[in-house]
C-alpha cells in the first residue's frame, strides 16, 4: 500500500532532536492550502523534552542527558536510540480529523501493530500514550498550529529503558515503561516503521 499523492512519508534515520523540531516549526509555519501532508519516522540520540507548562520537578535525575523545553502538549518524556519515533505534519482539517481523532489514529495504529503481533495493548482516557499492563509502551504529545499538526509520537522498540527511571515519565510517579521487543514483538525497528505505515495510512484516513 503506497502513500496517496496528498502525504510524503520520510524515512530520517538517527537525527538530532533541536535541528528536526525547528524544522517541523519551518515545514508547519512555510505550508499553505495545497502543501502536501508529512509523516517523518526516525530515531533520536538520548535527550529529555519537557512539555509547555511541563513540570521540571518530574526530572529526576537526568544527569549528562540534556534537556530541552520544547512546544508541544504533555510533561517530560524520553527519546533514545532504539525508539521509533513519528511526527504527523498534517493538515486537520483537510484531512476531515479532530485533534481527539487524530490522538486516537495514532494511538490505534500502535495498538494494531502490537495486536497483530499478538500483545493485547490499550488507549487511557486519562493519560495519552499506548499501554501493555499499565507499563507504557508508546508516549504521545503534539502541537497544532494554524490547523496543523506537528510533534506526535515516540513508539519504544528495542531501546535502553534506563533513562526512564530517571524521570516521572510524562508527569506520572512510577510509570513503569515497556518496549516491544521485551513483548516478544520484533526487534528490527525498519521493519517494525514498515508495519505501522500501513496502520497510518489506515487510521489517519489516507486509505479507504
Amino acid at each position: 500500500m503506497n502513500p496517496p499523492a496528498d502525504l510524503v512519508i520520510k524515512r530520517l534515520g538517527l537525527v538530532e532532536y533541536e535541528p528536526t523540531w525547528r524544522d517541523m516549526q519551518t515545514f508547519t509555519d512555510r505550508r499553505d492550502a495545497q502543501t502536501a501532508d508529512e509523516i517523518w519516522l526516525l530515531q533520536h540520540p538520548p535527550v529529555y523534552t519537557l512539555g509547555l507548562n511541563g513540570n521540571p520537578e518530574h526530572l529526576l535525575a537526568p544527569a549528562d542527558i540534556p534537556v530541552i523545553d520544547i512546544d508541544r502538549g504533555g510533561q517530560v518524556t524520553y527519546h533514545g536510540p532504539g525508539q521509533l519515533v513519528v511526527y504527523p505534519m498534517i493538515d486537520l482539517r483537510r484531512q476531515s480529523l479532530g485533534v481527539r481523532e487524530l490522538v486516537s489514529a495514532l494511538e490505534q495504529s500502535v495498538i494494531d501493530l502490537a495486536a497483530n503481533h499478538g500483545i493485547d495493548a490499550q488507549a487511557r482516557a486519562d493519560a495519552p500514550g499506548v499501554y501493555v499492563a499499565g507499563r507504557k509502551l508508546a508516549s504521545l504529545g503534539l502541537r497544532i498550529r494554524r490547523g496543523c499538526s506537528y510533534h506526535g509520537l515516540a513508539f519504544n522498540i528495542d531501546m535502553d529503558l534506563e533513562p526512564f527511571s530517571r524521570i516521572n515519565p510524562c508527569g506520572f510517579e512510577d510509570l513503569e515503561v515497556t518496549q516491544l521487543k521485551d513483548l516478544g514483538g520484533p526487534a528490527d525497528l525498519e521493519l517494525v516503521a514498515t508495519e505501522l505505515e500501513q496502520y497510518l495510512l489506515k487510521n489517519l484516513k489516507y486509505t479507504t
